[in-house]
């Protein structure tokens, strides 16, 4: 049998200012944030939900290795949550962050979702879904 792929540890998102990524990150969406030291003895930022985080490069200064071409503002992330997205939407206006679309049905990983959209402080797309 080949090997496969069983699930997504970790991310890694390049931002042009850490303390304001983790502000919106764990004010406006609920993560943890985590300073954890690295195998190679430096201290790194992380944001914890589930079983998952997202660690944070500072643009100019990503740890190796990294993506080819790192830069703020590249992702479009997806995020499931159990809450209805009337409360994420009451919420994030609450916080000044403006829903750019939806809800609107798609298409995630295990079916069908509803979504709305938003940016994070970078630009970065950010997907909250419910499962439909």
């Amino acid at each position: 049998m080949e090997p496969r792929i069983s699930g997504l540890d970790h991310l890694v998102l390049t931002v042009t200012e850490i303390s304001r990524s983790v502000h919106f990150y764990t004010t406006c969406l609920g993560m943890v944030s985590e300073v954890f030291g690295a195998a190679d003895g430096t201290k790194r930022w992380a944001l914890k939900f589930g079983s998952q985080k997202i660690n944070l490069h500072l643009s100019g200064e990503e740890f190796l290795p990294k993506a080819e071409n790192p830069s703020p503002g590249s992702a479009d992330l997806c995020f499931l949550s159990n809450a209805p997205l009337t409360d994420w939407q009451v919420h994030l206006r609450s916080k000044g962050i403006a829903v750019e679309e939806g809800p609107l049905p798609r298409t995630g990983a295990t079916g069908t979702i509803i979504s709305i959209y938003l940016r994070d402080p970078d630009g970065n797309l950010i997907e909250i879904s419910n499962p439909a």
